[in-house]
């Protein structure tokens, strides 16, 4: 929930959906967080969209990622790489990785700016 979002229905500028109530709906939305991921790791620059939902949940957010390999690699492969990351020098504490049956609460709190959930 976002501090601009409705509890009732109403006018938004913005566009229709964003004047719905927040309680009870998802709602589609914009983002910019793909065109962000660009200009900070410049080989992703106009590779990635992105498209977000406003939920009733606290503080926490979840991407659904979709790639392209240029090799084949099986979900316990890249489960494999992304722990080994999240454990690596350069990524601990910004990558995190969980294989625990969690829930959005559950990230409340964690400094990591992307955690991988190996879970489902």
């Amino acid at each position: 929930t976002t501090a601009t979002q409705k509890t009732v229905d109403g006018p938004s500028a913005k566009d229709w959906r964003g004047g719905r109530a927040v309680n009870g709906n998802i709602i589609p939305s914009s983002t910019g967080a793909a065109k962000a991921v660009g200009k900070v790791i410049p080989a992703l620059n106009g590779k990635l969209t992105g498209l977000a939902f406003r939920v009733p949940t606290n503080d926490v957010s979840v991407v659904d990622l979709v790639v392209r390999l240029e090799k084949s690699a099986s979900y316990d492969d890249i489960k494999a790489a992304f722990k080994e990351a999240s454990e690596s020098p350069e990524l601990k504490g910004i990558i995190d990785y969980t294989d625990e049956a969690v829930v959005s609460t559950d990230f409340t709190g964690n400094p990591a700016s992307s955690i991988f959930d190996a879970s489902g």
